[in-house]
């Protein structure tokens, strides 16, 4: 079966159900069913490689004992067991005493899922559709895994509220391909959604794993945190995927719910490459756990501080997808700005057009890229223009990581060596931008004004035009009058 026919046979089976309702619910209800399919599957490749593996699972809870089978249990008794049994186990063992890393992973999954089709009948028809065909065991079907995964992050983005844990593949990689992690460095995303940036970091770092002990170190390395249940069962699932078999360190939580004075230097990293979320506001009470200079209830000015406090001394480097906003806005912002370049070197700001976040968002977004041990001498920005041809990005024409080239033909390297002015790049001192009160909203000054002039003056010059063509129009109408002999 093609990879669109399984998962709409799936989703036209839950359309039938009762208790199913709305694109969101239908994805949630098929994550944690693969969640479970995958990690048995693993379970399976585990007891044959890792030496003395237990299941944390009780035999009647793994997906082989009550799943497998497609003449196993259905109707009543499938959703009484699910609903009852399965669900309650597994959601102990996020708190449960002795629980081995790999139950912790089910219970972090489970902590917040919920079963929503109400007939037992239709949920064992997903069920066997699910079994019947894919196997994680596969190298093929392991693939294809990978392909479902991605076809269900874009039902996710059509069920329209995807956008605020959901960027771009092209500005993922980017971004990670400019920062250059290195096996052994810590790597965190603070708001990390579905694991985007954490799955392109650890493609990255593949490259450089040689042996056992390098694997355990990639693995060791690689920090998210994510507070929605929904993005955080696809972030875990989506690790399992890319080979981080037990990722506890993705946790389901709140990052900025932690007084700022809490994190000490053994929760500092060394990169941190995120797109927090913006335009939103926190809860009540949330920005009591930063200082007076950044207490703000706006999520990416928090993440901003915490980002900042989170980083390594003199090692730290951070790539932020920020809107606009935070460019030219005062208050909170002004403080942070005025920190980023007193105690930050904010080396490039690589400013994106509109349409980028299309169709969740028209807001024009900035990638800033810095690194702890400043202060800032001079900040360049970079353009990115849009593809001959077009005026707008959209689902059908989104941004490719092939763009890019144009940015990274200019870096100038890991130690952004020989930089040129272009008609894309410029840079700004940093005594010029606290003398703008840390305005970081600096427009291309390559950039040809359009002179759009006095609406009078432009109303006079029409109205000249209109007049002068009448005339004409009267002259030559008389000229024809006059060739046919004064006949209209």
């Amino acid at each position: 079966m093609s990879l669109t026919t399984l998962i709409k046979a799936i989703q036209d089976i839950m359309r039938k159900d009762v208790g199913v309702d709305g694109d969101a619910q239908r994805i949630s209800q098929m994550v944690w069913l693969m969640f479970l399919k995958i990690f048995d599957d693993k379970e399976q490749e585990w007891q044959l490689t890792v030496p003395g593996y237990k299941s944390p699972l009780p035999s009647r809870f793994r997906w082989s004992s009550w799943a497998k089978n497609p003449e196993g249990m259905t109707g009543e008794e499938l959703i009484d067991f699910v609903n009852n049994d399965l669900f309650p186990a597994l959601k102990k063992l996020a708190t449960a005493a002795g629980v081995s890393p790999h139950g912790k992973v089910v219970g972090s999954v489970f902590e917040d899922a919920y079963n929503y089709m109400k007939s037992g009948t239709l949920l064992r028809q997903v069920i066997n559709t699910i079994e019947e065909d894919v196997d994680f065991n596969k190298s093929g079907d392991r693939h294809l895994f990978n392909d479902i995964y991605e076809k269900i992050l874009s039902d996710l983005q059509s069920a329209g509220n995807a956008g605020e844990y959901y960027t771009p593949r092209a500005v993922t990689r980017f971004m990670v391909d400019m920062l250059d992690p290195q096996l052994g460095q810590t790597i965190l995303d603070p708001a990390c959604g579905t694991g985007g940036f954490l799955t392109c970091a650890i493609e990255h770092l593949n490259h450089q794993v040689k042996t056992a002990a390098d694997r355990t170190r990639l693995q060791e390395c690689i920090f998210g945190v994510e507070k929605k249940p929904l993005p955080h069962m696809l972030a875990m699932t989506n690790m399992m995927l890319h080979g981080i078999d037990v990722p506890t360190n993705v946790r389901h939580d709140n990052t900025l719910s932690r007084p700022l004075k809490d994190y000490g230097p053994k929760d500092r990293v060394d990169l941190i490459i995120t797109n927090p979320p913006f335009g939103g506001m926190e809860e009540d009470g949330i920005e009591n756990n930063f200082p007076r200079k950044y207490q703000t209830r706006e999520t990416a000015d928090l993440f901003m501080a915490l980002i900042m406090h989170l980083l390594k001394h003199d090692t730290g480097k951070a790539a932020v997808v920020l809107p606009d906003g935070f460019l030219f806005g005062e208050g909170t912002k002004t403080n942070l700005k005025r920190e980023l370049l007193e105690e930050f070197n904010l080396h490039t700001i690589v400013r994106l057009p509109k349409g980028v976040f299309s169709p969740y968002t028209s807001i024009a977004t900035n990638i800033l890229f810095f690194e702890k041990g400043g202060p800032t001498r001079e900040v360049w920005f970079f353009e990115h223009p849009y593809p001959e041809g077009y005026k707008s990005y959209s689902r059908s024409k989104p941004l490719t990581i092939a763009e890019f080239d144009l940015e990274k033909a200019w870096w100038g390297g890991a130690e952004r060596r020989g930089r040129k002015t272009t008609e894309q790049a410029w840079k700004v001192s940093a005594k010029v931008l606290a003398e703008r009160t840390y305005n970081l909203d600096c427009k291309n000054p390559h950039e040809v004004e359009v002179n759009h002039r006095d609406p009078e003056e432009l109303m006079a010059e029409y109205q000249a035009i209109v007049h002068q063509l009448q005339a004409a129009q009267a002259a030559l109408k008389a000229e024809l009058m006059a060739c046919l002999g004064g006949k209209a």
